[in-house]
């Protein structure tokens, strides 16, 4: 059975609204014969007249006076379905977020993110959770709807991103420690004893790669999972994390910071979401507090 024709409900819904051929024509811009041939395949398709001639004029058949509330209903759902989105009244949005970031995020940019919700959206609640890995999966099914973390090769090539934030590194310790006072060489710097953070439990990482080249090699005497858990075990004891001074900075609180002396790349840090989600207008307001609040971090 082959599928009905629905542009016919437009030309339905002009005939029965104007109760005239001619005027129906006019209204869709066909000519006489155009409008003469499409009433002939409504004809054809409903199995009725839908309009008899009565003297001069045409009058709907029973028919056509049961299709036209209908039909008139149809055509204003289908054009609401096809019109592009406008922006709801965000006071009266009531949908749970989550988003994906690794430590540090929720800590450092989470209260900013947090206040502008409330105060544009109370009606909206956001879940955090962390990133433990880069499998995109999670925003693909749904169960994640906007993520944060470095775009690589890794990084699924149907996401949509957007860079939020360029982010250095630097080196953190105790503030009671050696090498909270004087110059910081990178020879002073490798001599230390060092956290080193991988999500895959490695050794070596982007830090041993730059010193390399220089001779020098740093003492890595901790391996840590994640961001929060390399400054919490540096607030107490005497080992050196080194972390990316944005992203950690609620974490670092109370602690001797310092700038590397050798160059690192930055990392770059972006918001990735998927493309079924770009056009949602309540997603995209969400992504836009995400920057703001990254600006003020």
């Amino acid at each position: 059975m082959s599928s009905p024709d629905l542009n016919l409900l437009y030309t339905l819904n002009a005939v029965l609204s104007e109760g005239s051929v001619v005027r129906a024509a006019q209204r869709l811009q066909l000519s006489p014969s155009a409008m003469s041939r499409a009433l002939a395949r409504l004809r054809e398709t409903t199995g009725d007249p839908l309009l008899v001639r009565a003297g001069r004029g045409l009058v709907p058949t029973p028919r056509a006076l049961e299709l036209r509330e209908r039909v008139d209903e149809l055509v204003q759902d289908v054009e609401a379905v096809l019109r592009p989105a406008t922006r709801p009244d965000l006071k009266r949005v009531a949908r749970t977020f989550t988003v994906r970031a690794r430590e540090g995020f929720a800590e450092t940019f989470g209260p900013a993110l947090v206040a502008r919700v409330a105060r544009d959206a109370p009606g909206v609640r956001l879940r955090f959770v962390p990133k433990l890995s880069r499998d995109s999966a999670a925003l693909r099914d749904g169960t994640v709807d906007l993520e944060t973390g470095v775009v690589g090769q890794a990084t699924s090539p149907e996401l949509r991103e957007q860079a939020l934030f360029r982010d250095r590194f630097v080196g953190v310790v105790r503030r009671r420690h050696p090498f909270a006072r004087g110059r910081m060489t990178a020879a002073r710097y490798s001599s230390g004893r060092h956290i080193s953070v991988s999500r895959l439990g490695l050794e070596r990482g982007r830090i041993d790669a730059v010193l390399a080249p220089l001779g020098l090699e740093r003492e890595v005497s901790t391996i840590a999972g994640g961001f929060a858990t390399a400054v919490a075990l540096a607030r107490a004891s005497d080992l050196v994390a080194t972390v990316p001074e944005r992203h950690t900075a609620a974490l670092r609180a109370g602690m001797h910071t310092f700038p590397l002396p050798f160059d690192v790349p930055p990392l770059v840090l972006s918001m990735l979401w998927h493309p079924r989600m770009h056009a949602d207008p309540v997603h995209a307001w969400l992504r836009a507090c995400v920057r703001e609040a990254c600006k003020v971090g």
